[in-house]
């Protein structure tokens, strides 16, 4: 097996080991590196990555403690069959951008994550680093103008137009900044085509989906959890769905056209589908 990983990033900061766990996480979660592979030895590491050993075996440590790796004594460090925690979005979308024609669909609350988990590839295409011919997104949110399972008032389990009215406009944030970042990446000539569209419907979202190059499907669940926010000026005790604590599972058609994730990645592809082409609603992603 010969191993070549992405470049690092001359700015960034993080200490060298941290850098070196990104990458090889990264190759491991995007199958560059498969399930079963055996990494390269800590003398091929130094000289891939041109850190001293003590960096590379504290990767190393800090990637088994993640459950990716697995050391066996006498043999070498090995890609864990079964990883033990569930997969990061964030490689995903970034190697989504590595590739010619990008495209990610989003079904959740408030695109919040999506938001943060593209910043990275926009800049690295601003600076050249990525070049994709073509961005398409598609954001699937729930109608705030209706009422909703949750967020609603704590004490009575009632729906209130103000907490609606806060959802809304978080998300009219969120979708509206991505818009706006994809957008410029075209008018300054760096992306030729590009497409941010958000339509919405009327039930309550309880869960987030990512389909992603339609290779890769991420799905969670929105626990429900006693909040406190403040709207309007007033705190108020609501029963609010929380995507922080919305733990991702990841699917994949790498792993073999009969895998159950091929198929999961082709249902949740359906699924999107048949939402937006139905029931979805066309909305401004400023808000109008």
């Amino acid at each position: 097996m010969t191993f070549t990983p992405e470049p690092l990033d001359p700015d960034d900061d993080r200490p060298p080991y941290e850098q070196v766990a990104s990458s090889l996480g990264a190759a491991i979660r995007t199958k560059r590196l498969g399930p079963g592979d055996k990494l390269p030895s800590h003398k091929d590491l130094t000289e891939i990555y041109g850190f001293a050993r003590a960096t590379i075996q504290r990767a190393l440590r800090d990637l088994e403690d993640d459950g990716l790796v697995v050391s066996r004594k006498g043999s070498g460090v090995y890609v864990r069959n079964r990883t033990e925690r569930p997969a990061g979005l964030r490689p995903y979308v970034e190697q989504a951008f590595a590739s010619p024609k990008v495209s990610i669909d989003f079904a959740g609350f408030s695109s919040e994550t999506l938001h943060g988990a593209l910043q990275e590839p926009i800049d690295k295409i601003r600076v050249g680093r990525l070049t994709p011919s073509s961005i398409n997104i598609r954001i699937l949110v729930p109608d705030m103008s209706v009422p909703q399972a949750a967020p609603v008032r704590r004490e009575d389990g009632s729906d209130d137009p103000r907490l609606r009215s806060r959802m809304h406009d978080m998300m009219v944030g969120f979708t509206r900044s991505i818009a706006n970042a994809v957008h410029e990446l075209s008018v300054l000539g760096l992306v030729a085509e590009t497409s941010v569209s958000v339509r919405v419907h009327s039930g309550t979202q309880f869960f987030k989906l990512y389909v992603i190059n339609e290779e890769d499907a991420f799905f969670g669940y929105y626990p429900i959890r006693p909040n406190k926010v403040v709207t309007q000026g007033e705190v108020v005790e609501i029963y609010d769905l929380v995507g922080a604590d919305a733990t991702l599972f990841h699917y994949s058609v790498n792993e073999g056209e009969s895998s159950s994730g091929a198929q999961q990645v082709a249902q949740a592809h359906m699924w999107f589908d048949s939402v937006w082409n139905t029931i979805g609603r066309d909305v401004d992603p400023d808000g109008r």
